[in-house]
Order: C-alpha cells, then structure tokens, then sequence
C-alpha cells in the first residue's frame, strides 16, 4: 500500500471515529488516490484534483464541486503532514447549492403507487416495495431507516419500532397505529411464507432474501411514479421518494391546524418523531407515545389515515 494509501485510509478512520459516516468520501477518495499513483504523484496538486474532480466530463458542475469538495478536505488533513500538498481553493468550481423543491403527495397519489406495487413480480418483491411505500407514508422514516430495520426492531406484538442509529447517530422508537400493525404482520406471513430462510436479519427483504439496497428501492419506486403519471413531464417537478417523509410533515401540520392544537408545542413532538429533536427527555418520553402515522379513532396522530396501508393484503 502506498503512502497516500495509508494516508486516505487513516483519514477515514480519523473521522469516523468523531461521527461521520463518510460513505460517499469512502468510495470517491481511495478512486481519487488510484488517480494520483496512475500519474505517478506522490502529493496532492491543484492540478491533478481539479483534473480528477470533473469526471465524467457530461456530469453536473454541482457533482464535479462535490467531488473536488472532498478532495480539499482530505487536501486540509494532509497539509499538516506534507507541506508540499496543494489545497485546491474555494473558489474553484463553484456551484450554487439548489434545494429541491418537494413534491407532497395526494393520499389517493399514495395509494395508487401502492396498487401499482402490488402488480410487480416476483411476489415477494411486489409485497416488500408496497410495504416500503406504506411505511414511508405513515412514519416520515428516512429510507435508509426503513431498509436496515431488523427483525427485532419491529415489534408488532408492542405496537412499535426501533430506529437504530439514525442519520444523526441516535436511536428512537415510534408508535405504530393498529391498522399498521396489522399490515406489516400480514407482510411478515407473506416473507415468511415465501422465503422461509432469508440471508439477513432484515425485516423487509429482497427477493433473494437480501437486505433492500437503497438503489435498488429508489429504481423500482421511480418505476412506480412513472407508471402512475407521477413524471417530471407531468408534474413539472421530480417526486422523490424522500417526498413521502414531506408529504407526512404537512399532513400532520394540516390535521393540528384543524384541531385547533397547539401547534407551536406540538412540533418538538414530531420532530422526534422524525429523528430530528435532541431536546430533553420529558419531551422525548412524550413523542413516544405519541401515535404515528395513523392515529387513533379519538385521537388522530402523526399524518391521518391511510387507507391503502390499513387494507393491505
């Protein structure tokens, strides 16, 4: 292994140790090293980052800035090393930051993804995606929460679930409405039945018995909305996934206005919920039992009622 090598790789430890995850730089900074050896450069140059930050040559200025981004960091740590590295400057490819503008759903738009889903083969598949879509809409899980639940998260018979290290590194439980409950133990029999001896501990699984890659989620989901009319073309704007999580916010903001709640106390509650709030733990214990997704018959909870998960199979 060469110096830069082991530099990268130190690097990464370093700061996975302080918290960060580092997926993206995990992959991308090690490509970056192989580039700097087929050039025979023993140091980092603004040069070579720049060269290396816009591959491909048809990708978007903002991916290129993210790439050369992830450079100038590592750049940063090494300079205190190596003197002779070269941090390329801020200013160089720059790109303006846009946020996207979210697509918030219909219950009807929702429930449609869902029948489609159900059109899928090979059953197991068709079961699991449906399922996906369902939980999104009634918890506002991020889908990387959703996919890497484990059996054991879920806890039917407690009407809960366990998120377990979370985008912020914590861990929370959300309440589950009985009509939720019912529709993941009626996929939990369909697994089950299906594939009897899965590879992973994951409670919802591939076809193959896998845990669900976030690509693979995105790619049928984005075959869902097409189906449904849900397009760029027709909307004049991507519905993404990431919409679902959206869409719960607003509902459930929609739902305490009518009610006349006290929306303003209210919000530390969901943004528990939704893996958000580092308050204090009254108001933690309190978003616990607070029902998610579906509510109760006398007291509606986080986002409203969906049909389409509460009949589910």
């Amino acid at each position: 292994m060469s110096p830069l090598a082991e530099a990268v790789t130190e690097y990464l430890q370093l700061r996975r140790a302080l918290g960060y995850k580092l997926e993206r730089e995990g992959r991308e900074l090690p490509r970056f090293v192989e580039f700097l050896e087929q050039h025979d450069a023993t140091v980092i140059t603004t040069e070579l980052a720049l060269a290396w930050a816009i591959q491909p040559v048809d990708a978007t200025r903002r991916y290129w800035n993210q790439r050369l981004t992830m450079v100038r960091r590592f750049a940063r740590h090494m300079q205190a090393f190596d003197p002779r590295t070269e941090v390329p400057p801020s200013d160089l490819l720059p790109a303006k930051k846009r946020r996207a503008i979210p697509y918030l759903f219909s219950e009807e738009e929702i429930e449609q993804l869902m029948r489609a889903a159900r059109k899928i083969r090979p059953r197991l598949k068709s079961a699991t995606i449906e399922t996906v879509v369902g939980l999104l809409a009634v918890t506002g899980m991020r889908i990387g929460e959703v996919i890497a639940l484990d059996r054991d998260d879920v806890e039917l018979s407690e009407g809960r679930l366990t998120v377990r290290r979370d985008k912020n590194g914590k861990s929370r439980e959300i309440a589950l409405h009985p009509s939720t409950v019912t529709a993941l133990a009626a996929y939990a029999r369909v697994r089950d039945e299906l594939c009897p001896y899965a590879k992973d501990p994951s409670f919802l699984i591939s076809a193959a018995g896998a845990r669900l890659h976030r690509g693979t989620v995105g790619h049928e989901f984005d075959r869902l909305r097409r189906y449904c009319g849900l397009d760029y073309d027709t909307l004049g704007r991507a519905a993404r996934i990431h919409d679902l999580r959206h869409t719960l916010v607003l509902r459930t903001l929609l739902n305490w206005y009518r009610e006349d709640a006290d929306v303003e106390a209210q919000l530390p509650l969901l943004s528990t919920v939704l893996g958000h709030y580092a308050g204090d733990p009254v108001k933690r214990a309190r978003a616990r039992s607070c029902l998610v997704g579906v509510g109760s018959a006398d007291r509606p909870g986080v986002g409203g009622q969906l049909a389409a998960f509460r009949l589910y199979l």
